[in-house]
């Protein structure tokens, strides 16, 4: 997250933005996600960068939608959103804490081993097992693929490296 300028009312946005939920993953906010980019301020205009999981992400309008409403509550009406698709995103952008919340909610994080940075294998998110295997590159989302572990046996979610 980009913080444009070190205003009190910057930090107040920031505040308030990283509460806002991903709709797809609902234990995740923007910012776990690594999705909200920078808050600007000009004159009485904020304006809020997010980057997309992926260019056709389907969750784009409802997280605009959530930061608008988000800050209209908070009484600042005047807010512009915008999606940036350069950079693109990357797993990378995501936090330590989002990666722990989506392993505790039943999903594996991206392993470091896609990612091209360590060796191993996705850890079950059942049972902590790393003996796993990739059953499908096609999951319940675009950005998540089906594994299932052989020690417990249990099918999960594993969120690709992107």
């Amino acid at each position: 997250m980009v913080v444009a300028d070190n205003t009190q009312q910057t930090t107040r946005l920031y505040e308030l933005l990283s509460k806002v939920v991903d709709p797809e993953i609902p234990v995740l906010t923007l910012q776990d996600l690594g999705v909200l980019r920078a808050i600007t301020v000009e004159d009485d205009e904020i304006k809020v960068t997010i980057t997309p999981t992926y260019a056709g992400c389907p969750a784009l309008e409802t997280m605009r939608a959530d930061i608008e409403t988000t800050l209209a509550q908070a009484g600042f009406p005047s807010v512009t959103v915008k999606q940036s698709l350069s950079p693109a995103w990357t797993t990378d952008w995501m936090s330590e804490a989002g990666r722990k919340k989506l392993f505790e909610y039943g999903i594996a994080p991206p392993a470091a081993a896609a990612c091209g940075r360590e060796t191993g294998p996705a850890a079950c998110p059942q049972c902590g097992s790393t003996d796993t295997q990739l059953v499908s590159e096609f999951g319940s989302t675009a950005c998540k693929a089906l594994h299932q572990c052989q020690d417990c046996r249990e099918p999960f979610d594993y969120f690709k490296c992107i």
